[in-house]
Order: C-alpha cells, then sequence, then structure tokens
C-alpha cells in the first residue's frame, strides 16, 4: 500500500481505537507528516525497535509493539515447543506507556501458549538480561528507550544467552513480523495461568551477583566513614538497586537528588535523560557543593549507562568521558588485583572499536589481552562468551566509550549498578591515597600517555533520513582524505568489505570477520576518524581517536579536525 492508503486504513479500521483515529485526523491535511509516519514501518534490527510514540507505521505504538511481539511469538514456536516452553521474560523501564506496552507483551505471548515471566514494576536493563540467564528463558523483553530524548520509547529482545539479539535472529523475527496484519493477526487472549509475576526473589539473585563483582571490599569499609557520594536516577529505573548495592558493600554516606528519584518518564528537571550531558549534572553538583563531596553519580532511565562528575583542584566539577571512565576502571581492576596476587592468567578486556586508543597502550603495558568488537554490547557479550567456551576466566572488564561498562558473566549487557559499585570503590581507593577521580585520571595519563576522544552528532531526521544516512556512507567510502588536521591518512579499514587498504604500500589485507556499515582513517601518527550511521537514533556519528604530547595539543587537534569534517561534509 502506498503511505496514503495506510493512513486511511488506520483511519478507518474498526480495530482502530478512537483516540488513535482523532490523533490521525488532526493530521489529516498535513501531508508531509502522514508520508513521515506511513511511508515506512518501525524498522526491527538488532536494537529491536526504537521510535517515537504517536500513531503510524513508523512509530512506537500498541500496534507496532503488537505486531513486533506476535513476529517474536511465532519465531520462537517456529524453534519447538521445548523451547517456548522455556518461557519469556519481560521488564520496562520509566517511560511513559512502558508498562502499556509490556502488559500488551505479556498478553500476546500468553495468548500464543507462550510462558511470560513479568516484573512486578520497573527494572534495570541489566535486570532483564540476569532474568534470561537465570531463568534459562529461551528469549528477553524490555520496554525501554535508553538514555534517548523523553518522545521515544523502544522494545529490546535478548535471546537465550542474555545477550540482545544477533542479526541473524533480528532476521528471522523480522521475516515474520513481515507477514502479520496488526489488525487482524495478533493474539491478544491472555491467559493468567501462563503469566508469572517476579520480583524481590529475582533482584536478590542479581544483587548477589553484582556484589561478588567488588575487587577489594574492605578498600570501601577503610573509607566508609569519609567518603561522601551523591547519586541521582534521573528519574529511571535505578532509583532502588543502585543505592541497595552501594549499602550493601558498606557505603555509608549517600545522598540522592531527591527531586530526581521519583520515575517519570516526561524528565522533568533534565533537557535529555542522559548522564553524557553535564546538564543532567545540575541537581547533582548542587547537593554535593551542600554536602561536601567529590564525586556525582548518574545513571539514565533503564540503568545501563552510568556517567560520573568529579571535583577537580580548583574545586569546580568536571566530566570524567566514558572512555576515561572506562580506562580508569581498567587500570584500577588491574592493579588492585595485582596487589592482592589475584590477577587471572588469561586475562582480558573487552571494548568497542570505537572506544580510546587508551584502553590498549594500557593492556599492551600490562600484558593484558584486549579484543576491540562493534559497536553494541553484544558484540562484547558474544567475545566474553567466546573466551568462557573455550575455558578462559580471566574476563575483567567489557566497556563502550557511551557510558556502558560490565565486570563478570551474570548479564552480558552492560550494566549501571556494577559499574556504580566499581566507580565508588575505586573511588574509595583514591580517596584513601588524598586524591579525587580526576586526580586519577590525570595520574593515568601520566603513565600512559595523553589520549583524547571526540565526536561529532549530524542529524539526518525526516522521511528521508535513512536514504540520506545511507548516501552519506558512500559519499564518505568514495572521499578517501589525504591529511587529517596535517597529518597524512595512512590506513583506510572499510568494515562493510572488512578489508583495510595501505595507501603507501597499497596493500590490501583484512581487517574484520563480520561486515558493519563503519569506515576509520588512520593517520601515520595512530590519530583516528571513525564513522558510522546510529543503530538507535537517526544520525551519523564520527569518532575522533587522538594522542599527543599534552591535553592542550590534543584538543587542539580535535578542535581542528572537527572543523575540517564539519567543512567537508
Amino acid at each position: 500500500m502506498t503511505y496514503r492508503e495506510k493512513y486511511d486504513l488506520w483511519c478507518q479500521s474498526p480495530a482502530v481505537d478512537e483516540a488513535t483515529k482523532a490523533e490521525l485526523r488532526s493530521i489529516e491535511k498535513n501531508e508531509d507528516e502522514i508520508k513521515l509516519r506511513f511511508d515506512a514501518d518501525l524498522s526491527f534490527g538488532t536494537a529491536g525497535l526504537r521510535g517515537i510514540m504517536r500513531a503510524g507505521t513508523d512509530a512506537m505504538n500498541v500496534y507496532t509493539v503488537g505486531r513486533a511481539t506476535q513476529g517474536l511469538a511465532n519465531c520462537i514456536l517456529d524453534a519447538g515447543n521445548a523451547a517456548a516452553a522455556r518461557g519469556v521474560a519481560i521488564c520496562y523501564d520509566c517511560r511513559n506507556h512502558s508498562q502499556e506496552f509490556a502488559n500488551l507483551c505479556a498478553n500476546i505471548l500468553s495468548a500464543n501458549g507462550i510462558p511470560v515471566y513479568l516484573f512486578d514494576e520497573m527494572r534495570p536493563t541489566p535486570v532483564l538480561s540476569f532474568a534470561v540467564l537465570h531463568l534459562n528463558c529461551i528469549a528477553g523483553i524490555n520496554i525501554t528507550a535508553s538514555h534517548n530524548p523523553r518522545q521515544y520509547n523502544g522494545y529490546k529482545v535478548y535471546w537465550q544467552d542474555g545477550a540482545q539479539i544477533s542479526g541473524e535472529i533480528a532476521s528471522r523475527i523480522s521475516a515474520h513480523i513481515a507477514k502479520i496484519d496488526p489488525f487482524t493477526d495478533v493474539l491478544q487472549s491472555r491467559k493468567d495461568e501462563l503469566i508469572r509475576t517476579v520480583g524481590k526473589e529475582l533482584d536478590e539473585a542479581y544483587l548477589a551477583c553484582v556484589e561478588q563483582q567488588a575487587v577489594d571490599p574492605e578498600i570501601i569499609k577503610a573509607q566508609a566513614d569519609a567518603l561522601r557520594i551523591v547519586y541521582t536516577p534521573l528519574h529511571g529505573t535505578g532509583r532502588r538497586l543502585v543505592p541497595q548495592i552501594l549499602q550493601r558493600v558498606g557505603i555509608r554516606h549517600l545522598a540522592l537528588v531527591s527531586q530526581q528519584c521519583e520515575p517519570d518518564g516526561n524528565f522533568p528537571t533534565v533537557p535529555f535523560p542522559n548522564p553524557e550531558y553535564p546538564e543532567a549534572f545540575t541537581l547533582g553538583i548542587a547537593l554535593a557543593e551542600e554536602i561536601g563531596s567529590d564525586l556525582v553519580v548518574a545513571t539514565d532511565p533503564d540503568a545501563d549507562r552510568v556517567g560520573v562528575m568529579a571535583r577537580g583542584k580548583n574545586g569546580t566539577f568536571e566530566t570524567i568521558t566514558g572512555n576515561q571512565m572506562g580506562c580508569l576502571l581498567l587500570d584500577y581492576i588491574i592493579g588492585a588485583l595485582r596487589r592482592k596476587g589475584a590477577l587471572p592468567d588469561g586475562a582480558y578486556a573487552v571494548k568497542s572499536i570505537v572506544s580510546t586508543a587508551l584502553t590498549d597502550r594500557i593492556c599492551k603495558e600490562n600484558g593484558i589481552t584486549l579484543h576491540a568488537t562493534y559497536t553494541g554490547f553484544k558484540y562484547i557479550a558474544q567475545a566474553i562468551e567466546a573466551e568462557q567456551r573455550r575455558g578462559c576466566d580471566g574476563f575483567l572488564l567489557g566497556f563502550e566509550e557511551s557510558y556502558g561498562y560490565l565486570r563478570g558473566s551474570y548479564a552480558k549487557d552492560k550494566d549501571a549498578v556494577v559499574a556504580s559499585l566499581l566507580i565508588c570503590e575505586m573511588a574509595a581507593y583514591y580517596h584513601g591515597k588524598g586524591m579525587t577521580l580526576l586526580d586519577a585520571r590525570d595520574e593515568m595519563f601520566r603513565r600512559y600517555g595523553i589520549f583524547a576522544d571526540g565526536v561529532d552528532n549530524f542529524y539526518m531526521e525526516g522521511v528521508d533520513g535513512t536514504a540520506r544516512r545511507t548516501a552519506f556512507m558512500q559519499k564518505m567510502r568514495e572521499y578517501t582524505p589525504l591529511q587529517i588536521a596535517g597529518e597524512k591518512v595512512r590506513y583506510v579499514r572499510d568494515y562493510l568489505c572488512m578489508q583495510c587498504r595501505d595507501l603507501q604500500s597499497g596493500a590490501v589485507t583484512p581487517c574484520a570477520k563480520e561486515s558493519a556499515d563503519m569506515l576509520c582513517f588512520e593517520t601515520e601518527n595512530g590519530n583516528c576518524i571513525i564513522v558510522r550511521p546510529s543503530g538507535t537514533e537517526p544520525k551519523v556519528k564520527l569518532y575522533y581517536q587522538i594522542h599527543g604530547d599534552s591535553a592542550q595539543q590534543t584538543q587542539e587537534k580535535i578542535k581542528a579536525i572537527s572543523k575540517e569534517m564539519n567543512a567537508l561534509l
């Protein structure tokens, strides 16, 4: 059907509720808006669904969520009765309509004869990953849009390994979804006997696993009276479990930002519920100043990402970036285990390719194996799984530059709960040495070298957004910069064709075992620009990975590169 025909069908179908029809009638004279909402279906990929909450086929609403869930049910049933009998875990976050969508998923799966484990209230994303493994489920669903703006919601699907679905599973589910009429083919006759409510018992099992990831619990106890920490869940799901884990390990002085503790999908106190943005810390810093704390910790709405601002030498608070925190944690974990004589054989870390090259330096100088993966924590989970299959239990830390961290194998996704624990333990260690985390960062740079990272986001929204992003990546493949900020480009890695081209020798070698839409331009000095379309937002991201002799020099290089790329684009 054309987008107009789909619009008319939704306006006229007796299966569509009156509130949705009223919303659609309000745009009947806006052809561009109708096309935006109905020209395509909301894409189902390895991140599941993510979109703006509104009426239409290219949006998050009960009809698109219902269609996706029926597709998932059909895919599970294809795997056989034994697989289906293992059931599906479902949780949700604080966003508007999240609980409604979660209940709808439970209705549809149970109507298809598939058992459901439905959480009694909102939970962090990593708890869903843990539940899939702990309950031996065939799959899991989490209704969340993570750190996206307030108008978004999403639908993440996990498979039996506890990680987000692979491309192969996503393709199978998509094939089923494509065959489904959202108004006639979705079963919704809820079977209560197949729906089990779960909650506190799973929380306790999860927290016990998280607590085991502490590297040296005695450090926190030694600093318990002196250490003061401010925490904010940014109106999200971290509100219970983050304070609980910190109190369990001995944090005595934990101050919560009261204005941001109440779950609220409108996120009234922040422009974006994202701990990557300093603006999200305004209230937390005010509280830290009041109580004399050097550390503010913030988790995003589904508590899989965590950000930190720490006090510097001049008394003001400064962001510790996702890259810096990943390296601080890794360096601390290696040092703490080595001091205890507990650094495991075959010790390894995992990072995404777009994360800082400082990780490579830390691992090389400490004799630690480093695995680099594509963006998406499922790839980090796959690397951990591969090491476990070959009998290696040396996993130290996995992280992405976008503020996601994991230690341990109890879950297979990034976890802000365990990261908050590790950050506070590390802060306690440095506090005992008379240092803040910013002091520790600067000392780390002195030992390993100065590294800096930057990101530019180029938004390409609207009806033609997908086509523009595709054309953009193609243009970048046709254009090879010969210099970046005065440095000659030596290597071009195109992960789509999985080849690396040496511009000096002309040699072409493999650079990956799996294809992905990503480009990397590396200079003779080892500085990089990486280009990739976002998997969760309508934008293309440019990452700049720079090292130099001073912080000022690296920042100047990033500004120069960003200026060049903005002018080019």
